[in-house]
């Protein structure tokens, strides 16, 4: 496939003044090839391609990259004081989970054996654990479409922060590559693919408000902290 490069997709979304359209949406732009995802596509947006298909979503805000931020330094720090190797990433990253199907998950994990594979793109790597924020436009992808294509894909563990809903919904795989989901609004979400790490919901809702080292400090974990 081509190396993707940073140019603008050939769509201008316009209201009927004829004006830059602000609110929320999603595009769904069909007859592409993923060699035109690759070469057309914005490195710095948010944009995946899905069997013919490029879907493009409204920007995001604050809050949701206050939350993602916050994970993934969570992750990070967990990640360090364990002396694991797996490698922990944000989007907008392209990542193939299947032949015609290229996310951007918001935050991801993946094993340590994709440190030689960074430098593609797509990364041929199915992650250990995905995280996705929703927010208006793409609710319904978030909590139907990916959780088909992450379980067919055989990503052994998904997490939804549902900002709307102040509410963490993990899937778990089931028998038949489908996921079991499990909504949370209260307490701790551990994850069954990163023995000790766990998520309190109310550290992320309404906003972020713990920092890195307490939150660890909560898991119990104490080993490896920065100071400050």
């Amino acid at each position: 496939m081509s190396v993707r490069q940073p140019c603008e997709l050939p769509v201008r979304l316009l209201d009927r003044q004829n004006r830059p359209y602000t609110g929320a949406y999603l595009l769904r732009l069909q007859g592409w090839t993923p060699e035109d995802y690759l070469r057309l596509a914005p490195e710095n947006a948010f944009v995946e391609f899905v069997r013919g298909e490029v879907l493009m979503a409204s920007p995001v805000s604050a809050l949701h990259q206050e939350v993602a931020g916050f994970l993934y330094a969570l992750l990070r720090a967990f990640l360090k004081a364990h002396k694991r190797e797996d490698i922990v990433l944000t989007g907008p990253v392209a990542v193939q989970i299947l032949p015609d199907v290229v996310r951007e998950p918001d935050v991801f994990v993946l094993p340590p054996e994709a440190k030689g594979m960074l430098n593609q793109v797509p990364l041929p790597v199915v992650p250990r654990l995905v995280i996705e924020g929703t927010r208006t436009s793409t609710r319904t992808v978030d909590l139907v479409e990916k959780p088909l294509d992450y379980a067919q894909a055989g990503v052994p563990e998904y997490w939804v922060m549902d900002i709307q809903e102040k509410a963490v919904i993990q899937h778990l795989p089931e028998p038949g590559s489908r996921y079991t989901a499990h909504r949370v609004v209260r307490g701790w979400v551990a994850s069954r693919v990163l023995p000790g790490f766990r998520v309190k919901v109310e550290w992320l809702f309404p906003r972020p408000d713990l920092r890195v080292q307490e939150a660890l400090q909560a898991m119990g974990e104490e080993r490896g902290l920065d100071k400050g």
